[in-house]
């Protein structure tokens, strides 16, 4: 059995997919039988979290748990990065990164992202090892912070619901007449790109779609209240709803009587809503920039879509909308990739193995010395 801490900013209970990958890898190894506790860091503005890292009190807690293993949340670093340097070398605990994406590489000012990679950097430098969620996640911490130390790609799994609908079902839905039912599943902030498909969207003809927007709208407040503002200024009035964050019964009603998961301007480090659509058969609408391409095939079980092609998004909708037999392919396609991905339990069994050989690997190198 090993002695987790698994460090992380507010609860395993906020709705984000970082912090839904958290809580299934913290339940899965306390399956396992390992004792993990969650050691949670006050949130706040940047500058905050980095005081708070220089607290000493901070290291005492950390020492008084006694870990094996310490798992930090990248998003962590602005707290965690100078107090890892001050941690003796080769010394216990052995510290992990788990890593969702990367802060600096999010759309943002040129000079802001360059502040951001000096902490981060830092970060990344200071740990003994590396959980990422996808490949392409492996790839921008490696350009980011070069380095030959343990790392493992657990990637997230959509299995969280089953597999709610049969073959019959999603076919039967796809060949319904009808405008295409559109669910955006994410937070509403600007890197999930909500504005510019409201863009494109406007220029798409109303009776041919319907979108629902599912995700809190209290993370970025301003940003939301523009979506909405936009909304009404492109006239798209009950051609979009804002449901705000969903408990689980809502949502798989939602995602039961979609069409298409639309999220084509999103920059994610993985995307574990668009997985969890492919499980009820909705071919996702992704973006190229990030990591939907590790799960989306164009043309085949969904669409990738650059920054900023608008009328790209326009012509494949439009094209669904009349070709009903092309959009029941796609979506037992989506089902099929579904079918074909890894689960939660595998994800976590990979984590856990790699854990152990941590362990084993800094007590090989670090042998104890007899007193």
């Amino acid at each position: 059995m090993m002695r987790i801490g698994f460090i992380i900013y507010g609860s395993l209970d906020d709705l984000t997919g970082g912090y839904l990958y958290d809580r299934m890898v913290v339940q899965g190894l306390r399956r396992q039988g390992h004792a993990v506790e969650v050691v949670r860091l006050p949130s706040g503005p940047y500058l905050r979290r980095l005081a708070f890292g220089l607290s000493p009190g901070l290291r005492r807690r950390l020492q008084a748990g006694r870990f094996d293993i310490l798992i930090e949340d990248e998003l962590c670093h602005p707290s965690l990065f100078l107090l890892n340097k001050c941690w003796r070398a080769n010394s216990r605990p052995v510290r992990v990164a788990l890593v969702h994406h990367i802060l600096c590489g999010e759309p943002r000012r040129r000079w802001k992202n360059l502040l951001l990679a000096i902490a981060e950097r830092g970060f990344l430098s200071s740990v003994d090892g590396f959980i990422l969620n996808s490949e392409t996640t492996r790839r921008t911490v490696s350009a980011l912070a070069p380095h030959r130390r343990p790392e493992v790609v657990a990637y997230p799994a959509g299995d969280r619901f089953g597999s709610p609908l049969s073959i019959e079902a999603i076919r039967s839905r796809a060949l319904n007449p009808g405008p295409l039912s559109l669910i955006f599943l994410g937070n509403v902030i600007p890197r999930k790109g909500l504005m510019p498909l409201l863009q494109a969207l406007a220029g798409v003809e109303r009776d041919r779609w319907r979108l629902t927007i599912v995700g809190g709208l209290e993370w970025d407040p301003v940003y939301a209240a523009r979506a909405r503002r936009l909304a009404r200024q492109l006239g798209l009035g009950d051609a979009v709803k804002f449901m705000g964050a969903l408990p689980d019964a809502e949502l798989v009603k939602i995602l039961g009587t979609g069409h298409i998961f639309c999220m084509p301007y999103a920059y994610e480090g993985f995307g574990i809503a668009a997985l969890e659509a492919m499980a009820f058969g909705l071919p996702a609408f992704g973006c190229r920039e990030g990591a939907a391409a590790e799960t989306i095939r164009h043309g085949t079980n969904g669409f990738l879509m650059d920054v900023g092609d608008l009328t790209g998004l326009r012509s494949a909708l439009t094209s669904l909308h009349r070709d009903r037999e092309r959009l029941a392919r796609l979506s037992l396609a989506a089902r099929a990739t579904f079918l074909k991905s890894p689960t939660w339990q595998e994800g976590v069994t990979a984590i856990e193995r790699f854990l152990q050989q941590m362990t084993v690997r800094h007590d090989r190198l670090n042998p104890a010395v007899p007193d």
